[in-house]
């Protein structure tokens, strides 16, 4: 994957930056694909963060989050891809990405990142 993902990501100035508020995204529709078996792979996201200068904008964050449909990753590594592609567009107080998939072969796994790192 290029930055071309992380430059879909638009912002928009925060209307209350002297206040330390969250924002709670729920995205029930995620998906990529399995680039050991080829299968798709359906999870929830919940994104929340604290923002600091801007905001994102959630149309292109949901175009944004549709460019890992056909994409063969790992959990991990979409979650800390997503993570990362966030912080470095929002440079947010913080923020904490819990992705939840669903079962495949009666196991579910569900995998959370924090920034700033603690």
């Amino acid at each position: 994957m290029t930055d071309r993902f992380r430059n879909m990501l638009e912002t928009f100035d925060n209307p209350y930056p002297k206040r330390d508020y969250t924002v709670e995204i729920v995205c029930p529709e995620f998906t990529s694909v399995c680039p050991k078996t080829g299968q798709p792979d359906f999870g929830t996201l919940t994104i929340t963060y604290a923002p600091e200068a801007v905001c994102v904008e959630l149309k292109s964050l949901k175009l944004y989050l549709q460019q890992f449909r056909n994409e063969g990753i790992y959990y991990e590594n979409v979650t800390n891809r997503i993570a990362d592609d966030l912080t470095a567009v929002l440079r947010p107080r913080r923020l904490t990405l819990t992705a939840s998939f669903t079962p495949r072969g009666g196991i579910s796994t569900t995998v959370t990142v924090r920034y700033p790192e603690s």
